[in-house]
Parts: C-alpha cells; structure tokens; sequence
C-alpha cells in the first residue's frame, strides 16, 4: 500500500495559530519536508517535536518529488510544510501532489492558515466571490497587462505584493483599475500587524511616502461594484427612458427627474433633450 501526503498549514505569524491536529500530524509522520529546515525547526523546537526533516523548495522541487514519490510508494507518510501558511498557495507542493496521485498515495490537507483568506475578510470589501491572483509580475509593463487581464473579473480581487514594489503596483492599479475601494493588510497575526483601507489613489499616494516591511496582502474591489460608465445621453434615449419610466407607473416630473439622475444630467438638461426628442 501506498503512504500518505500531508499538507500541513503552519503560522504565518503568531505561532498559536497551529493547530492540536496539525501538531500530531508533524510528531508522527516518517518525515517532514519542508521550505527552510532552519524556519520549520524553530516551530517544531516551540512545540517540542523531534522528527526528521529534509528541504523541498523551488530549486529542487522538480528531483525532491521525484524522491518522495519513491518513498511514499514504500509506504512512507510525510507532511509537506512551507515556510507559513498552507503549501501550494504560491510555495512549493504542486509537483509532489500530483506526484502522489499518480503512485496511488493518499492526500491529505491539515487546514490553518492563508494570508489572503485573513486579509480580505478583514478588509471590508465583499467576500462572496475572491478572485486569487497570487504575486503580481514584478516588470512594470508586465504587471499592467496582468491587471489589463484581470480588470473586469465579477470577483474582489487578492493579490500578493513585496514591500519594496507595493508603491509602484498601487500606482498601476490606479491607472490600470481605476479609482476602485481597496485594502492593505501587512504582517498578518504579527506584532506590527496592520490593515490600511482606502481608495486605490489614496493607497498609492500614502505607500509612495511611506517605506513598510513585512508580508503584503493587497484586496481590491471588484469591476461590478464600482459605478458604471453611464450610456451617452441623446434627444432619443432620454424620451425613451422617460416614456418606460411612465409606463411603469411613474408621473412625468419624477420620470423626468429620475431619468436625468440616471444619465448624469440636471433636470433643465434633460428637459432640453427632450424637447429637442419632439
């Protein structure tokens, strides 16, 4: 029989965020593997778990798997833990995984923490639909076409950010997006934790004066919430509007005042149009 996967969720912060069955999980399997064996080693020492551990990172992804595949053919268990929060969410775990499936070993994810999922329900824009685009590419003209690419998803975007480019991508995102409500969320579950919200162009100027540190989480308002661009206003289209506005009920004046609302026009322009709709 095959072994088993674990794909164990650490902090990515305050280290009591690990949960009692991610604990067990990392004190009985055959081997942990993990990013940094330095990094995960602290958090074993913490809760005082002695167990084998070996590296898989992005550099030796491709042969670690290959390795650990073998041993979980032999029926090995082993738990795949990245630096913070769950493997596979922008760190290493796919190749294994899928590795995994393919012996007919079993998977299993020990849930806990994900920096993106803590930022956007703390940010106060809608969470029903979350579109995750992990970093954003770090070259200018590649990062706008990203954005040019995910502008008008019906979903809050969530994207990861370093320190030292958030400025610059806010700007972007800015030009890119428009002038849509966001969120910065740095250092989740940190000492320093911090979440600033505001619009896009505030976010940008602030950041552009200010240097920060730490892990950045950026939410973004979704394409749908932010006010449409309005149809262009005609003789035509104002009667037209006018007339199903009285057909539903609506006396002419408040047709009139409604229609004009909806077009972005004073009532005395609206008016103009249509009289010239005679």
């Amino acid at each position: 029989m095959a072994g088993t996967l674990y794909l164990v969720a650490t902090p990515i912060g305050n280290l009591q965020d690990v949960t009692h069955r991610a604990l067990e999980v990392l004190r009985t399997v055959d081997l942990i593997a993990c990013e940094d064996t330095r990094h995960t080693l602290k958090l074993l020492n913490h809760f005082r778990i002695s167990n084998r551990l070996i590296s898989y990172h992005e550099h030796n992804e491709l042969e670690r798997a290959e390795e650990l595949a073998d041993r979980l053919v032999a029926g090995a268990s082993i738990a795949i833990v990245s630096d913070a929060g769950t493997p596979g969410i922008c760190d290493p775990a796919f190749r294994i995984v899928q590795r995994a499936i393919e012996v007919g070993a079993t998977v299993v994810p020990i849930p806990g923490a994900v920096a993106f999922i803590n930022a956007v329900i703390a940010s106060g824009i809608s969470t029903d639909s979350i579109f995750f685009g992990g970093f954003l590419p770090s070259k200018k003209g590649d990062r706008r076409k990203r954005l040019e690419e995910i502008r008008d998803i019906p979903a809050t975007l969530v994207l990861y950010e370093t320190p030292h480019r958030i400025a610059k991508s806010l700007v972007d995102c800015f030009e890119v997006l428009g002038d849509r409500r966001a969120a910065v969320a740095r250092e989740l579950t940190k000492l320093h934790e911090e979440t600033a919200r505001g619009r896009l162009s505030e976010l940008a100027e602030r950041y552009g004066k200010e240097s920060v540190k730490g892990e950045i989480v950026l939410v973004i308002e979704r394409a749908a919430l932010v006010e449409p661009k309005r149809e262009t206003p005609t003789p035509r289209s104002i009667s037209k509007r006018v007339k199903e506005l009285e057909k539903e009920g609506v006396d002419g004046k408040t047709a009139l005042k409604k229609a004009a609302k909806e077009f972005g026009l004073s009532k005395s322009e609206a008016y103009r149009f249509l009289e010239l709709s005679k």
